[in-house]
């Protein structure tokens, strides 16, 4: 069954991909996320009343002495409803980027102070209810992701235990560094995770984990160019090395089904004469085998 060209054995894509649901419905999201923001959208409507102009909103916004958690709500309020062309990754970098910068090359799109006093002084629940929607529309992205990451690292460590050892976050956290496992590697290389045989700690295999709930378009276009490099990088390392590597993709969620991030995950899996493998979490006991993991290992 694990052959170089399983993937494309497969007529239903669908049936190979986990379901992971980590998201709450509508209606009941607007009463969690009015909960969990009504604080700092008190605080936003405070701010605009305190304010002499849209800019100087701002200031007082990227203020050192606002914490971090309450400042990114309230930079996601200022896009959402003066800015919109401010980006919130880079508004919130308040020690490299000045917010004087920020007001000269795009103060001309902010929405005008009296607007929003008007506007702010007295919202009603539905509004708060809105806004609330509006800045935490993406609270839990990647937290299908962690969730993958954590169900394999739990079936792996159940089926290779006390033969092979799996290491990585398994929810937020930092890559693990190439170079920092394989020393003569040069450059940046961030994975997921590493499989290694539990009695030498020899690396096996490194591996990439992504949920996808969705994926078309441009981002396709990245991930499939991103995979590819890494698998480039993988072999030209082990060709001048001599080391012997696996790479594993763990990709799932429904946006894997789509044609174009489908076929990508096809001309991956058995490529590098058999050094890729792609696997969902339900395929993982036909894909991830001691057998091919082991078969990198030294004598």
């Amino acid at each position: 069954m694990a052959g170089e060209n399983f993937l494309r054995s497969i007529r239903d894509r669908n049936s190979v991909i986990t379901p992971i649901d980590s998201a709450i419905r509508f209606p009941e999201i607007l009463h969690i996320l009015l909960e969990r923001y009504a604080d700092d959208i008190n605080l936003f409507c405070k701010l605009i009343n305190k304010s002499n102009s849209s800019a100087d909103l701002l200031h007082k916004i990227r203020s050192e002495n606002i914490n971090g958690e309450t400042r990114m709500s309230l930079l996601k309020m200022f896009r959402r409803c003066v800015a919109p062309v401010l980006d919130t990754e880079t508004t919130k970098k308040i020690k490299k980027v000045s917010t004087a910068s920020l007001v000269e090359n795009y103060g001309s799109t902010f929405k005008p102070i009296d607007l929003l006093k008007g506007q702010f002084s007295n919202l009603t629940d539905n509004q708060k209810g809105a806004l609330a929607a509006l800045i935490g529309e993406y609270d839990t992205r990647g937290q299908s992701g962690y969730d993958l990451t954590a169900s394999f690292f739990d079936w792996f460590e159940a089926r290779f235990k006390g033969t092979l050892t799996i290491e990585g976050p398994r929810g937020a956290g930092r890559d693990i560094e190439l170079n920092t496992i394989f020393p003569l590697f040069e450059g940046r290389y961030p994975c997921d995770f590493v499989i290694r045989n539990a009695e030498t700690s020899e690396v096996l295999a490194i591996g990439f984990a992504r949920y996808d709930s969705t994926r078309g378009g441009a981002q396709s276009d990245d991930r499939t160019g991103g995979n590819s490099l890494k698998v480039s990088k993988a072999f030209d390392y082990c060709l001048k090395s001599g080391d012997a590597l696996r790479i594993l993709f763990l990709a799932d969620g429904p946006g894997l089904a789509h044609s174009d991030t489908w076929s990508e995950a096809c001309e991956l899996d058995g490529s590098w004469e058999g050094n890729v493998r792609v696997t969902t979490l339900k395929l993982a006991d036909e894909r991830v085998t001691l057998d091919w993991l082991m078969n990198v290992a030294s004598d």
